[in-house]
């Protein structure tokens, strides 16, 4: 007996997606960061704030992201809540690579990049395992979602 046609993956409406990350990232400030970030579990991605430098404004943005690790390296997703436009913060490390990255126990200065063919295969792979429902979500954009690889700079 066929259960019917998949039904497609909920996403929240937008107001509703922006109004959380706000929410989170206020309270990441409010609580002067120690509430907000954890730390990637086996089974599941963990939190971090990045702070960027504005492409036209040459401010600090920040912004509260979803991560594993790779080694030494930091990996997240350039997804915008899924929705179509590349995210602002994408958008300014790609302008300035450089970047202030905070995880639960520790700041680095990193540097960013798009992962490439083969590395980002192999990213997206681990993403999948961490998120079932990945790549029905992703479909949902016009464009290939950028796996971004965070690779902490020696600054000694």
């Amino acid at each position: 007996m066929s259960s019917g046609p998949e039904k497609p993956a909920r996403v929240p409406p937008r107001w509703f997606i922006r109004s959380a990350w706000a929410v989170h990232r206020g309270l990441y400030r409010l609580t002067g960061g120690r509430f907000g970030l954890w730390s990637p579990r086996t089974k599941g991605w963990g939190t971090m704030h990045l702070t960027t430098i504005g492409r036209r404004s040459g401010a600090e943005r920040g912004v509260i992201l979803g991560y594993f690790e790779d080694d030494d390296r930091y990996v997240t997703l350039a997804m915008n809540g899924w929705a179509d436009p590349d995210p602002a913060w994408w958008l300014n490390l790609q302008a300035h690579p450089e970047a202030r990255l905070v995880v639960a126990d520790r700041e680095y200065t990193v540097r960013g990049h798009a992962a490439t063919t083969g590395e980002r295969e192999r990213l997206w792979a681990r993403w999948q395992e961490l998120d079932k429902g990945l790549d029905e979500l992703a479909d949902r954009r016009s464009r290939e979602t950028a796996v971004v690889v965070l690779e902490p700079i020696d600054t000694t």
